[in-house]
């Protein structure tokens, strides 16, 4: 082993904890396990406690840790490559933006690569400005979340006092591009006491008049998660983003898929497949690199792309070893990985919804693919939320070797958002954690 990696490895918790001290994190909460080793679905940290991760690392590790097939290639490809500067092409980026566009939809075909999710929205966000002329205003929906770059902070829930306080994007109102914000269809906690179709006119209804009457000259473009992960994994109904798809094309503007979360997760390579609705724009990133740092935004042929004049250039937009990692990975989706995805997260949807009877406090259980979110309500009648509780059912599942995400902007939903290939009998284990952890917290 290399001589630097034995100091790094031979950290002890006293070094650990100094070098600490010097490291400035602006999201998150630190002071949970120190991550050392992986492998698949699992995890180990330093002091050796095993878990099985259902965040994959923020939605990122599709094929789980250290996965044999993408490991080889990285080193395979790295010994004749690594970085390439942006202006320089290379057969890594020539091959992924050729299989990316023949996986689109529709006359999805012109890709550009970027570095991480925040940045591909706002090169998605150039796209509409470039092609919708005299615009200036972006919609984005109640509860969205696209990033934290000053570009795209403010189309993000936490710029808002959307959980009940001023946090996050909500400091940099000086620096942070405003967005017009339209009302989501969160189905399960829809204000108004309607049926859902009734419900979900409402919000297009709402979307109709902002677009019609709220916003001054043409909007540049609608940017939409199909699915709201950091919302809390609400499900946007077809009939709505069917609608929303109508009412671009009426006011001669842009929709933006924003897919960074969506894409392979939901047992389709695109949400835009899963809900039969092409957008105009296709962002993507988090697991595009096959674990490594890569983005991208896929465009309509229709639509004027960019040009060599600077309009979007960055010394780490082509990084090879991301590219094959990333081809690799598609190959895998396709080879088995997506119907795995299917299978498990129905699987476990299923058997979560059986727990409701012996925890009513499981007030819903959203769930497409492996994308699942767990809301926990004081009761099914009032669904007053219990932030508390769900915290500390998190907090359990850390405690029993598991790991959930949490999210909602009410913070009482518990993510459950393993890697694709998850076993059945790895989910019988998450399964089995998350009752111990509920019952140790609720009962």
């Amino acid at each position: 082993m290399d001589g630097l990696l034995e100091r790094i490895y031979g950290m002890t918790k006293a070094q650990m904890e100094a070098c600490g001290k010097h490291l400035m994190v602006g999201g998150g909460t630190r002071g949970g396990p120190v991550l050392e080793r992986g492998k698949g679905v699992r995890v180990w940290d330093t002091d050796g406690n095993e878990y099985i991760d259902c965040t994959s690392q923020g939605w990122a590790l599709y094929l789980g840790y250290a996965h044999d097939d993408i490991n080889r290639v990285i080193r395979e490809h790295i010994e004749n490559l690594s970085h390439v500067h942006q202006p320089f092409d290379s057969k890594p980026r020539f091959y992924l933006a050729s299989r990316l566009a023949s996986l689109a939809p529709g006359d999805l075909n012109r890709v550009s690569f970027t570095v991480g999710g925040g940045p591909a929205v706002e090169a998605a966000m150039k796209i509409c400005a470039k092609n919708v002329p005299q615009s200036r205003d972006f919609v984005c929906l109640f509860d969205s979340y696209h990033g934290t770059t000053l570009g795209t902070m403010g189309a993000s829930w936490m710029s808002t006092k959307s959980n009940g306080r001023y946090i996050g994007g909500s400091r940099f109102p000086s620096l942070t591009r405003p967005f017009i914000r339209i009302p989501n269809p969160d189905t399960y906690r829809n204000p108004y006491g309607v049926d859902t179709d009734t419900y979900v006119d409402y919000c297009l209804t709402a979307a109709r008049e902002t677009l019609r009457r709220g916003i001054a000259g043409r909007p540049a473009g609608v940017i939409v998660e199909p699915i709201q992960g950091s919302a809390g994994q609400l499900i946007l109904p077809k009939r709505y983003l069917e609608g929303l798809r109508k009412l671009c094309d009426e006011f001669e503007t842009l929709l933006v898929f924003d897919e960074i979360q969506t894409f392979g997760r939901i047992g389709e390579m695109f949400a835009a497949d899963y809900f039969g609705v092409t957008p105009d724009i296709l962002v993507l990133g988090k697991a595009i690199g096959g674990g490594l740092p890569l983005a991208a935004i896929i465009i309509s042929d229709r639509l004027d792309g960019f040009e060599p004049d600077i309009e979007e250039h960055h010394t780490f937009a082509s990084p090879t070893v991301s590219m094959v990692a990333g081809a690799k990975l598609l190959e895998l989706l396709e080879g088995g990985v997506l119907a795995n995805c299917r299978e498990m997260g129905a699987y476990l949807a299923r058997n979560v919804r059986d727990m409701m009877g012996e925890f009513p406090e499981i007030g819903d259980v959203r769930q497409a693919g492996l994308h699942i979110g767990v809301e926990f309500v004081e009761d099914p009648e009032s669904k007053e939320p219990i932030p508390d509780q769900t915290v500390a059912i998190r907090t359990a599942g850390m405690r029993n070797g598991i790991i959930f995400g949490l999210g909602g902007v009410r913070r009482n939903v518990l993510k459950i958002k393993p890697p694709l290939i998850i076993s059945r009998q790895e989910c019988d284990e998450v399964l089995e954690k998350l009752r111990i952890s509920v019952k140790q917290v609720l009962r």
